[in-house]
């Protein structure tokens, strides 16, 4: 046998009697999807992006509309993430996930922390569990509407996201 070989297969024994006798297994790898549009319904959730504008830009808020579609999670959290240097930022602290939870934040927010993170939770026991599925966006989708007034942003939200849950909206 060669020395290679030999120090692999030690490697691998002594990942074995680790495992064995802490009885700790590798941890289970979470679910990655890529939501690429305005509204997304996949994996037991629903979204919808839209955009109030402000009088000036820097007043401009953009909201992220989460639902329940059937789905075993119980909870739910945000992350703003700069892919280049891995800075994050909670924009809604993991909690249990309600009916309808709308996350608010800055349009110019996605300068510094275009990625957003959307992490659901199977189980939420109050344990750091890792989350079960993240729906990540690779910044605010360029099909998200943008409205004047919050009552037509809000109505916009609902409308969207009953037809994504009867099977009549698109979906990605």
């Amino acid at each position: 046998m060669n020395r290679e070989r030999g120090w692999a297969m030690f490697g691998v024994a002594a990942f074995l009697a680790f495992f064995l006798a802490t009885g700790a297994a590798p941890a289970a790898e979470e679910r990655q999807i890529h939501g690429e549009n305005s509204s997304f319904l996949g994996d037991g959730v629903a979204m919808v992006w839209g955009i109030l504008r402000g009088v000036r830009e820097e007043e401009t808020r953009v909201v992220l509309r989460i639902v329940p579609a059937g789905g075993e999670y119980t909870a739910a959290s945000v992350e703003g993430v700069d892919p280049f240097s891995g800075t994050r930022q909670d924009l809604q602290p993991r909690r249990p996930l309600s009916p309808r939870t709308d996350v608010w934040s800055l349009r110019s927010s996605f300068a510094d922390l275009p990625r957003r993170e959307i992490h659901f939770y199977a189980k939420d026991d109050g344990q750091a569990r890792p989350p079960a599925l993240t729906v990540y966006f690779m910044g605010l989708p360029d099909t998200t509407p943008e409205f004047g007034s919050e009552a037509a942003l809000l109505g916009y939200l609902d409308r969207t996201l009953e037809e994504l849950l009867s099977g009549k909206g698109r979906t990605p």
